[in-house]
């Protein structure tokens, strides 16, 4: 059976936390920033869980993880 290959894009992307989560960071939070609220900026700074439904795709590609 070959080795499986990760996806770099993917992998660059998403972390995987102490629990076995994956970590994201949110959108939206590279240019055209003039027109958002300091507070829609802020709330973009932290970082989010992936959803449940994502979960499975994210493993297999990314199987090292």
């Amino acid at each position: 059976m070959p080795k499986v290959k990760t996806k770099k894009a993917a992998a660059k992307r998403f972390k995987m936390t102490g629990t076995g989560k994956l970590k994201r960071m949110k959108a939206y939070k590279s240019h055209i920033l003039t027109k958002k609220t300091t507070k829609r900026k802020r709330n973009l700074r932290h970082a989010a869980m992936t959803d449940a439904t994502n979960v499975k795709t994210m493993k297999k590609i990314m199987p090292y993880l």
